[in-house]
């Protein structure tokens, strides 16, 4: 099993250590031809997501991701890659990939000084970390898609078929459970 790890901008190097813990093997993804290596999943890391954005359009990454992660491609986004994956933003009249069906709400908790560590239950992994930074969170989920986790009642992680999405960042502490789950998504088990 091979990930790639989109690395123009964010905490792209923390999703690649969590992956080395785990004996998984990952490449960084900066520019279109990055996208010839083989891949089976793809982790899109916490950052700024209209930079991202913008970045993934300006380097030709844009169009052939999203094509892959439509055609099933398993997809991680933690923070800024929640919003890059949602369908709608409440607060923010910019899509992105807009490929799974939830709705965010962008900077929720407020800015940085609002930022704020949890430990709740995730899917069924039991009671997790969680480090929540500039974060949204998911107001809706419709369809296919499936609440993972709640901190004080508002929706912090969710899976619709082979994409996962987290508002806190699992890659800033040590437990390993979250990318593990993802690990399962990519090979099937789940």
């Amino acid at each position: 099993m091979r990930l790639g790890v989109l690395a123009l901008q964010g905490a792209f190097v923390e999703h690649e250590q969590m992956l080395d813990k785990l004996g998984v093997s990952s490449f960084e993804i900066r520019q279109s031809v990055d996208l010839n290596k083989s891949f089976d999943g793809l982790i899109i890391p916490g950052g700024e997501s209209t930079v991202m954005g913008k970045l993934l359009v300006e380097l030709n990454l844009f169009e052939p991701l999203k094509e892959q992660i439509e055609n099933g491609l398993p997809v991680f986004g933690t923070c800024a890659g929640l919003l890059l994956l949602a369908k709608s933003i409440e607060n923010d009249n910019r899509l992105h990939f807009a490929t799974m069906d939830i709705k965010a709400v962008r900077n929720a908790y407020g800015r940085q000084l609002g930022s704020f560590y949890a430990e709740e239950n995730f899917a069924e992994c039991g009671k997790i970390p969680m480090t929540f930074i500039r974060a949204p969170y998911i107001s809706e989920v419709s369809g296919n898609a499936e609440v993972l986790a709640r901190v004080k009642g508002k929706i912090v992680a969710a899976r619709h078929n082979k994409q996962l999405v987290t508002a806190f960042h699992p890659e800033l502490n040590d437990d390993l459970s979250v990318h593990k789950y993802f690990i399962k998504i990519v090979s099937g088990e789940i």
